[in-house]
């Protein structure tokens, strides 16, 4: 979470979620679904008798033209790439970065200073002999001023400064503070005795513990086993992309009785 810096930058938290973007910023936060695809299909304009469809976030940037957020795969040709490259700056994680900003600006109005961003990404591309490549690379891609097009419609934003942290880190002061960023009292303790972290996302299950302040290391584990695996079990016929199954699963549509078992073994 992220309140604001009063002085020469806004501070945003921005999660780089493998399902959903997640931003949090002084005016609250939102999330925004990362399904991606290429614009290339035509647009049926008469469909009498059918339901009228709403276009997805079309964003247009150097980067290439994009729909982003719900519904996206169901408009043109997905995009799902789920490699830990693609956080250090693929053309789709631009198009979900500027349609997270464009919701957000829409519900919140332009942002009035440059963003000092914190960055929440799962601890695997953060370990090993290529953590540094993997933070300096977040790092390039994301800072300096990025100019966009939502729906035809301009935006821009200013990134003065990019710092990473992990998401089960991001989970941890999530459930030790307030919105505005102080100790609930009744959990303070636990930040200087022990407390262990089991965070489930889209595409990984991330272990942590933290003793006195300090993360114990050999229990600082990850793995891409998230709900993608539970998804990847429904699919057996490969009929659907994993966003379409999202949605599914997100709107409680999705028929999850037989692989919820082996999934949650």
């Amino acid at each position: 979470m992220a309140t604001a810096n009063k002085g020469e930058t806004t501070l945003l938290g921005f999660d780089a979620g493998m399902g959903a973007i997640k931003l949090y910023g002084e005016h609250g936060g939102l999330q925004f679904q990362s399904q991606v695809a290429h614009n290339g299909t035509q647009k049926i304009v008469s469909s009498m008798g059918l339901a009228r469809q709403l276009a997805p976030l079309h964003i247009q940037s150097e980067q290439g033209s994009f729909y982003v957020g719900p519904e996206a795969h169901s408009w043109g040709r997905a995009v799902e790439n789920l490699n830990y490259e693609r956080l250090t700056g693929a053309p789709e994680m631009y198009a979900l970065l500027f349609g997270s900003f464009t919701r957000y600006i829409q519900q919140h109005g332009s942002f009035d200073r440059p963003l000092s961003i914190v960055v929440g990404m799962p601890q695997e591309p953060l370990t090993g002999s290529d953590a540094q490549d993997n933070i300096s690379a977040v790092k390039k891609w994301m800072t300096g001023k990025h100019q966009w097009q939502a729906d035809g419609k301009s935006y821009e934003a200013q990134i003065a400064e990019v710092k990473i942290t992990s998401q089960p880190v991001g989970a941890l002061f999530d459930y030790l503070l307030t919105e505005d960023g102080r100790f609930i009292s009744n959990r303070k303790a636990a930040f200087k005795s022990e407390v262990g972290i089991i965070s489930i996302g889209f595409n990984t299950i991330e272990l942590l513990v933290v003793q006195d302040r300090k993360i114990v290391q050999k229990f600082a584990a990850g793995t891409t086993a998230g709900v993608r695996r539970l998804l990847d079990l429904v699919n057996d016929s490969s009929s659907y992309t994993l966003g379409e199954l999202d949605t599914l699963l997100r709107s409680r549509s999705l028929d999850i009785k037989t692989a919820l078992p082996v999934w949650e073994s």
